[in-house]
């Protein structure tokens, strides 16, 4: 099957690449850090999560076996199909529209950095009006030195070496962001479009979607609990 790929993303080496340029193969390699004991330790116990972006159940699966129920999106069909114990649902995010609520609904990957504000704004959106009036939503974040200090690299125990190579400016505060992420037996890189928020930024972003912080997760700002204004 074809994909088109979205303006601006790229993405190189072995296996089905995403719109947005992710390799599948790759993201069934990247190890779980400790994004679930983080979003556990944030939510009721046995919710029921909307799992937005999912990709190949990364962080689906870890969730799953914590005892919460997950709905899990993406529009790649290629990465749904490694998701495992979870409903799965074939959707961009900005146009999801399920008519259901959630406990908990879950933005991870850095995906509200979207270079499109439009899409951004479709996001949050969604976030939103399949949000439970007493849920939250969970926001993961770029962190602060994302685009700076460029190029660096970091050697993960598990055995590959991630390279942020570039972040270069296309216009309206927006990033074109290059990642190479190398293994003893592939080499994969990735190229999208990356919107720099700061604090104000990203929580402004928020209020136009009828959500605020509830609390910072996480010392470095990276994980957010947003919850509906007036809540």
């Amino acid at each position: 099957m074809t994909i088109e790929m979205r303006a601006g993303y790229e993405g190189t080496g072995p296996g089905a690449i995403t719109p947005d340029g992710c390799a599948v193969e790759l993201y069934a390699r990247l190890p779980v850090r400790d994004e679930p004991d983080i979003i556990s330790a944030a939510v009721p116990a046995e919710a029921h999560i909307l799992e937005l972006g999912c990709g190949v159940g990364r962080m689906t699966h870890p969730l799953l076996e914590r005892g919460f129920t997950v709905t899990a999106v993406d529009e790649s069909a290629e990465m749904l199909e490694r998701v495992r114990g979870a409903r799965t649902i074939c959707s961009p995010i900005e146009t999801l529209s399920m008519g259901e609520k959630f406990d908990v609904v879950m933005l991870a990957s850095f995906l509200v950095h979207t270079g499109d504000i439009e899409v951004r704004r479709g996001m949050l959106d969604v976030c939103r009006s399949h949000l439970a009036d007493d849920g939250c939503v969970l926001i993961q974040r770029e962190g602060e030195d994302y685009h700076t200090n460029l190029p660096r690299e970091r050697h993960d125990p598990s055995g590959f070496t991630v390279r942020m190579l570039s972040a270069e400016p296309v216009g309206d505060g927006v990033n074109s962001v290059r990642v190479e992420y190398v293994f003893p037996d592939a080499i994969w890189t990735q190229t999208f479009l990356a919107r720099p928020l700061t604090k104000k930024q990203f929580e402004e972003a928020l209020a136009e979607a009828g959500l605020k912080v509830d609390r910072y997760l996480t010392e470095d700002g990276i994980w957010v609990r947003a919850v509906p204004v007036g809540a």
